[in-house]
Parts: C-alpha cells; structure tokens; sequence
C-alpha cells in the first residue's frame, strides 16, 4: 500500500499538469479542499502505520459502489437541492463538502482505493462545472493526499523503494496521456467511463474479499 502510494504520486501531478487550464479556473475550489486533504491524509498514513489494513479494505466494495451511484444521479441532485455550475454552494453544503473531503484524506492516506472516484461523487456540489474540471481539482488533491502519506510512510520505512520506482514511471506517463485524451472526449462520456470504473473495480474487489 505505502509503495503504490508513493508511485501514483508523480501521476496525479502529472495529470494535473495536462489539466492545468481547467485548474487554473477552479483554483479557489482548489485552495479551499486542500486543507482537509492534506490533514486527513496525515490523519490515515499515521492510522496505517499503527493499525491493519482489513477494516478498509472491507469497505472498499461499499465504498466504490455509493460513490459511483452518486455520481451517477450528480445531476439529479443538483436539481434537487437548487444548485448550477458556476454557483456558490450554500454555507451547509460547503460544510458537507469540506467534511467529507476529510474523511476521504483520511482514507486516502490509509489505504486510498477508489478516491478519485469517491471525490468526483462530491466535487460538483462546490460549483465546479464540469468532470473535466473536476478531474483538474480531484488529481491535486490526491497528489496532496498521496504526497504527504508518501513522506510519512517512507520514513517508517515501508515503501519498496524499486518497484515504486518503476511504477511511478509509468503513472507518470500514464497519468498526462490519460488527462490530454480525457479532454477530447465530452464530459458524459467521461462521467459514462468512471462511473463503469467504479462498478467494475467494486465488483472485483467482492469477488476478492
């Protein structure tokens, strides 16, 4: 877990390079999830280093699968509750917001499967338009969670050094091509590809446990 951490680190500052235009424009949504990612990603790597990973790794499947519904029925939702792109969320749903991208810092920092998929089922409800902008916040966030989680694991001395290595090689690559290619697809299909994701990955990691 700590070596895969410190290997998707360089990828998530990668795709965040190839999103760097729809970054700049949600820079304030960015400044204002930073904070409860950096603490809850503090908060998870020192739980890892002291406690087992099983509790986690249970939930993962029931974690995947409410996140991908969520950003399923996003739209719906925004309906529901009276909110547009572009809007300023009201004071408690930024509060919901904020909490919850805690509690996913907390997570990412312990065990981190499926975050990125857990913080696009909540993004939007900040005003940010669209998943591609989503996506620009989201991968700087996880790069915050896994960064700090990257420096606190490794002086416990728990990372493979040389498979994190070569893995971060390829999350680098993998990272920027998957954001530039991301960009030319519309926004549904996108949203269509990781909602998929999410029921995929749930469903391997039942078949699994």
């Amino acid at each position: 877990n700590a070596t895969s951490t410190v290997a998707l680190l360089p990828g998530s500052l990668a795709a965040g390079l190839g999103y760097r235009k729809e970054l700049y424009e949600c820079r304030r949504n960015l400044m204002l999830l930073w904070p409860p990612s950096l603490i809850g990603g503090i908060a998870g790597s020192l739980l890892l280093i002291r406690m087992p990973e099983q509790l986690f790794a249970q939930l993962v499947p029931w974690l995947l699968v409410s996140a991908s519904v969520l950003l399923l029925l996003q739209r719906p939702l925004l309906r529901y509750i009276g909110a547009h792109p572009h809007s300023r969320p009201s004071g408690a749903t930024l509060a919901v917001v904020i909490g919850f991208q805690f509690l996913v810092g907390v997570y990412g920092g312990y065990f981190g499967a499926g975050i990125g998929i857990l913080m696009l089922s909540s993004l939007a409800f900040v005003g940010i338009p669209d998943i591609h902008s989503m996506n620009a916040v989201k991968n700087i966030l996880a790069a915050t969670m896994n960064g700090v989680t990257a420096v606190i694991l490794g002086v416990a001395g728990v990372v493979a050094w040389k498979y994190a290595a070569v893995m971060a090689i390829a999350s680098i690559l993998g990272g920027y091509v998957g954001a530039r290619l991301g960009r030319r697809l519309k926004p549904d299909y996108v949203r269509v590809i990781v909602v998929s994701i999410g029921f995929l990955v749930a469903a391997y990691s039942w078949h699994t446990m």
